[in-house]
């Protein structure tokens, strides 16, 4: 059905690889899906070209978007058919509010699935899911859980173990730099750096 959707979780709860399992089962019913990713994501690139890569292992070229990318004209220019297309963003966190507008006006005709965190490692929405969450007609958390078992809501920056609280909003990495915690988990570690 044509929407806008936004799951979004925590570090490490399996974001990428639902994105591209849900590109795998609309294409196995015919739909052309056009996956995107932010070009800021430079981790996987294979003989040149931009690869979205799940930690599981799944994999699929795509292609890339920056802070001034027009998604409405790259609708205009590449979607033919949008009764048979889905466009797939990963990381949709580092969508500008413009994008995700842009994004909800294409959800109007065919379906727009946005994948990625809610908040920053301060605990703050980033500027794309706070417009997702505003604008879109289908949020769905993806669970995951934390060191102690309990769900991982926060995103946490590490150094050698250590929480980081200070620095720029965006720091592109996966396991050694990010860990996906329960609040209290979270606060322990403030806790103890702060003592």
């Amino acid at each position: 059905m044509a929407k806008l959707y936004f799951k979004y979780g925590a570090m490490g709860s399996s974001k990428t690889a639902q994105a591209l399992m849900c590109k795998f089962n609309y294409e196995q019913k015919g739909f052309k899906v056009y996956i995107f990713k932010p070009i800021v994501d430079n981790r996987k690139v294979i003989d040149g070209k931009s690869v979205i890569y799940s930690r599981i292992g799944l994999s699929s070229s795509c292609n890339e978007f920056d802070k001034v990318f027009s998604f409405l004209d790259y609708k205009n220019s590449h979607i033919k058919d949008v009764e048979k297309s889905v466009i797939i963003v990963d990381e949709c966190q580092f969508l500008t509010k413009k994008q995700v507008e842009e994004l909800k006006d294409i959800s109007q005709t065919l379906p727009v699935i946005c994948y990625g965190l809610l908040t920053n490692f301060k605990t703050e929405l980033f500027e794309g899911s706070k417009r997702l969450v505003e604008l879109a007609e289908s949020l769905q958390e993806i669970k995951s859980i934390c060191r102690c078992g309990r769900k991982a809501t926060i995103n946490a920056r590490l150094s050698n173990g250590k929480i980081l609280l200070e620095g720029e909003e965006i720091l592109i990495g996966g396991d050694e730099c990010y860990e996906g915690l329960c609040y209290s988990c979270y606060k322990k570690l403030v806790d103890s750096k702060a003592n």
